[in-house]
């Protein structure tokens, strides 16, 4: 686990908003860059220091201790302490091998344009060190200078202005007019979450100076989905019956572009009973309520209606989640039309590879008397939930 507080200090006081749970690191190690060997002339390590951060040793110690700095050269690194997006905007593409922005990500009026224009003018294997505050930071920042009992109607207001209006789409143009863009709230699991969908991944994170600090590679291109999800209504890209792809709509449990981070956590999260992850940091305090109550999933009934789901069925899955089933089951599976209430409520398996059984099961009986199967499958799986109250979660 990095040095970062969990999104929500367990001391600090419950109000308006839980931020989730600690986000972990994929590894320890320094990073060694792809591209170059160690430099004896043109290597950045003393220049970084002198030029840019010896006011900021902290920065220093924890960029040092995960960056073999010595491989990077002076000549094609860039430092800046910008939100201004000119400043990069005509950088040759591949020309830089190291880029670090000092100023906070919070102030950058299009930031996935940014991070975009950051991935094209590094080279492959290239390295992005970004900061940003945290909303668990800015929550702080209010206790500390409002007081515990000050503090919570002014982080409200703050809270709706520079965190909710800019996800509502009737209301965007007003945030942006009140504030140009400048000092949004972003929770930790958004800003990774948009990093990865601008094709970086995570090689180390801090938390430095109330704010935190990412060190990040270019690992492939930006993403081109043109509508991630952001508002409070989301749709899901799954798998539907025959490998087509279907969108299943549901109430947003989870921090803003949480979907684009779902390889990571698999890196680094156990599979918990249920075959879901286990301590999965993307998903809100409110997310929790709302998967309990099972109002999240109320939406699904309009893909029941347009026929891409059945009442009873196997869960619509992510095709990375897809990927992890045998390649019988992945063909087994597109045989069938995906469910609102899947087979696991009925079996209650605990273990992936129990519930990849539960689904063989079902199919198969369902392909052999498809009304039979799925009406016993029915009434076990009401029992299940509306009197063991069975939850997958």
């Amino acid at each position: 686990i990095t040095q970062s507080k969990e999104l929500e200090d367990s001391q600090s006081p419950k109000f308006f908003l839980h931020d989730g749970r600690a986000i972990p690191a994929i590894s320890d190690d320094a990073y060694i860059p792809p591209f170059s060997e160690a430099l004896e002339q043109d290597s950045i390590l003393m220049p970084l220091w002198k030029g840019y951060l010896q006011e900021h040793p902290d920065w220093f110690d924890f960029i040092n201790d995960y960056l073999e700095l010595t491989r990077f050269s002076r000549s094609k690194t860039l430092v800046l302490n910008s939100e201004t997006f000119f400043n990069i905007q005509n950088e040759a593409d591949a020309s830089r091998q190291l880029f670090i922005n000092l100023h906070p990500i919070n102030d950058f009026r299009r930031v996935n344009a940014y991070f975009i224009r950051v991935n094209e003018m590094l080279m492959q294997g290239g390295v992005f060190i970004a900061c940003g505050q945290t909303i668990t930071q800015r929550k702080h920042r209010f206790i500390k200078r409002y007081t515990r009992f000050g503090a919570p109607p002014l982080y409200l207001i703050d809270f709706i202005i520079y965190r909710i209006l800019p996800k509502l789409p009737i209301l965007q143009g007003w945030y942006f007019a009140l504030t140009n863009g400048k000092n949004r709230a972003l929770s930790e699991t958004e800003m990774l979450g948009r990093f990865y969908f601008c094709g970086f991944e995570l090689i180390h994170k801090k938390e430095i100076e109330a704010q935190t600090i990412f060190i990040l590679k270019k690992a492939k291109e930006p993403r081109t989905d043109s509508n991630p999800t952001y508002g409070p209504f989301i749709r899901l890209k799954r798998k539907g019956k025959g490998g087509g792809i279907i969108y299943v709509k549901k109430l947003r449990t989870m921090h803003p572009y949480s979907e684009y981070l779902q390889d990571y956590v698999y890196q680094t999260n156990d599979l918990q009973e249920g075959g879901k992850f286990k301590d999965d940091f993307r998903i809100t305090s409110w997310g929790r309520v709302l998967r309990k109550l099972w109002l999240d999933e109320l939406p699904q009934f309009i893909n029941f209606f347009k026929g891409e789901l059945a009442i009873v069925g196997v869960r619509a899955l992510s095709e990375h989640y897809f990927s992890l089933y045998p390649p019988d089951m992945q063909e087994l599976r597109l045989r069938v039309k995906p469910g609102l209430l899947p087979p696991f409520y009925a079996d209650m398996p605990k273990t992936f590879e129990e519930i990849v059984e539960s689904e063989r099961r079902y199919i198969m009986a369902k392909l052999e008397r498809p009304f039979i199967t799925d009406w016993k499958y029915f009434w076990k799986a009401c029992w299940n939930i509306l009197v063991k109250r069975a939850r997958s979660f």
